[in-house]
C-alpha cells in the first residue's frame, strides 16, 4: 500500500508489539511487573519528540506498547526505546503493529470492526 500523501491515516498506528525488551536498571521495572501495565514515553527513530504510551508485559518479555495518540511511520525492525522521565529504561525490537487508523476509519464506517481476516493479515510476527 503506498499513502496518496505523506499524513495519510494509513500511516499512523497506535499498537505495537516488540520482541523480548532488554531493560536497563531493573528486569523489568517493578511497576510494570506489579502492575502489568506502565504508563511512560517511547521513541522509535533517534531525533523524535518522545510519546506518551502505556506499556503490558507479555509472559515472553516482549511488550504491547499503547499510544496515547497515533505516531506516523512506525515499521517493524526499528526499536522502540523507552523513557521514565530522562532514564532511558530499555528497548525491544517492534516486531508487528495494530491496525492504522485508516483501517480503524474503514471499520467504523461500515458500521462495525475490521473483519478478522484483515486484522490477521496485519502484519506477521517474525
Amino acid at each position: 500500500f503506498k499513502a496518496p500523501w505523506s499524513d495519510h491515516p494509513a500511516l499512523y498506528r497506535d499498537l505495537l508489539r516488540t520482541n523480548r525488551v532488554h531493560w536497563i536498571a531493573e528486569e523489568p521495572p517493578a511497576e510494570l511487573v506489579r502492575e502489568k501495565m506502565m504508563e511512560c514515553h517511547f521513541r522509535f527513530r533517534h531525533q523524535m519528540a518522545l510519546v506518551p504510551c502505556v506499556l503490558t508485559l507479555n509472559q515472553d518479555g516482549s511488550v504491547w506498547v499503547t499510544l496515547v495518540k497515533p505516531a506516523r511511520a512506525i515499521t517493524p525492525g526499528q526499536f522502540a526505546v523507552f523513557y521514565k522521565g530522562d532514564e532511558c529504561l530499555g528497548s525491544g525490537k517492534i516486531l508487528r503493529m495494530g491496525p492504522s487508523v485508516y483501517t480503524l476509519q474503514q471499520g467504523k464506517n461500515q458500521g462495525g470492526s475490521p473483519k478478522k481476516e484483515e486484522t490477521d493479515k496485519i502484519e506477521p510476527a517474525t
